[in-house]
């Protein structure tokens, strides 16, 4: 099962995370993506949520990223964890906006379930 929402800053992304965690997701299922990689790893260290690494993307995924742009790098790391390549499109759109994007994935299911109605 997964769960994408836009939110407007750290604050609110904080608040979804607790929401997450009362649904039944640890911290290492859910994802927080930022346009500017600065801002993602801080707010990822400071929320203790999850990376998306070589468990989620694979050898040939990750070791990619480091030759793509960051737009790129962040449409590939969010279809790593089950959004389409449109929906992770429309996340990137909105990380262009300075929002970020908040992902709860549960890696047993492949259920997408929206939580915004604009992705």
């Amino acid at each position: 099962m997964y769960k994408v929402k836009v939110v407007e800053n750290g604050l609110e992304a904080s608040n979804l995370i607790s929401e997450l965690q009362n649904e039944g997701y640890s911290k290492k299922e859910i994802y927080i993506f930022a346009h500017e990689k600065d801002r993602s790893k801080d707010i990822t260290d400071t929320t203790n949520t999850g990376k998306v690494g070589i468990e989620e993307q694979g050898v040939l995924n990750t070791l990619g990223n480091v030759f793509r742009k960051r737009g790129d790098e962040l449409r590939s790391e969010m279809s790593s964890l089950g959004l389409s390549d449109s929906q992770a499109a429309e996340c990137e759109r909105k990380l262009d906006q300075g929002k970020l994007i908040v992902i709860a994935s549960k890696e047993s299911l492949n259920e997408f379930i929206p939580e915004n109605p604009l992705i």
